[in-house]
């Protein structure tokens, strides 16, 4: 895969890119990853890449011609070009599983009031937004997007398990996970993850994947198609919940006798 990202500020992505997975990632060359200074295409002798807003306004916007040429000197048949920015649909696991399957991807990361809507209209496959939230820059969120996407790229992670088992992949948020010490501070690793029954240790795991996505994000149970056995298990989980409701009211009442 190759990624291209187009910005006003390319040092911003030294470390990252040399770093940890998405460092292995590159030196094994299953990635390769190129930063675009949007400002090598500005005519301006300044370098300047950004105006006034037609209609007025507070802020300024980048220009077109920079960003178009900075587009054209990377793009080919095959790449798909996104746009960072608030606007755009917000990012997910979904989106990410696609994006790891496109050969080149190119990136460009919005800055000031955004960019002239006729590079939008014209130029751009999709605009992604990585939450409902205003950063200075599209360059954090691009990171998110590298990152999410190249873990997902065959033989960057040691087991395919690692992935497969994370929150939001299958449609939901991942179980708990323990380590060494068995006891930290008085606190115990469950006895089934100890047990060595894998039987027993999956359906825990199915168990407590089910029900921490219950209780922090129902709407990911809405949108997904439980088997039989995460039904039951669901089933079993709103009525524990109900009852330690119940309990947690019956002991406050007394509380303030």
């Amino acid at each position: 895969m190759k990624i291209d990202i187009l910005t006003l500020f390319p040092e911003m992505f030294t470390n990252f890119i040399d770093a940890s997975i998405i460092g292995r990632a590159v030196n094994k060359n299953i990635v390769t990853i190129n930063c675009i200074n949007i400002r090598d295409f500005s005519k301006d002798k300044h370098r300047r890449v950004d105006d006034y807003p037609f209609g007025g306004g507070a802020g300024m916007v980048m220009s077109p011609e920079p960003i178009y040429n900075a587009i054209s000197s990377v793009k080919s048949e095959k790449s798909k070009i996104i746009y960072l920015t608030p606007k755009g649909r917000t990012y997910n696991q979904h989106i990410a599983n696609n994006l790891s399957l496109e050969e080149h991807i190119i990136l460009l990361c919005g800055h000031y009031e955004g960019i002239d809507n006729r590079v939008v209209e014209a130029y751009i496959d999709d605009e992604i937004s990585i939450g409902d939230y205003v950063l200075t820059g599209g360059e954090i969120a691009a990171m998110a997007v590298v990152d999410s996407i190249v873990r997902l790229l065959p033989g960057v992670l040691n087991n395919q398990q690692s992935f497969v088992d994370d929150s939001h992949f299958n449609g939901l948020l991942e179980y708990p996970q323990y380590t060494r010490p068995r006891i930290f501070n008085g606190m115990e690793v469950p006895e089934v993850l100890l047990s060595g029954n894998h039987e027993k240790i999956n359906k825990w795991r199915k168990y407590e994947s089910l029900k921490i996505t219950y209780e922090r994000r129902p709407d990911m149970i809405e949108a997904k198609n439980l088997d039989k056995e995460q039904q039951e298990m669901l089933k079993d989980i709103i009525k524990s919940t109900m009852n330690a409701s119940v309990d947690n009211n019956n002991l406050e009442n007394k509380n303030k006798l």
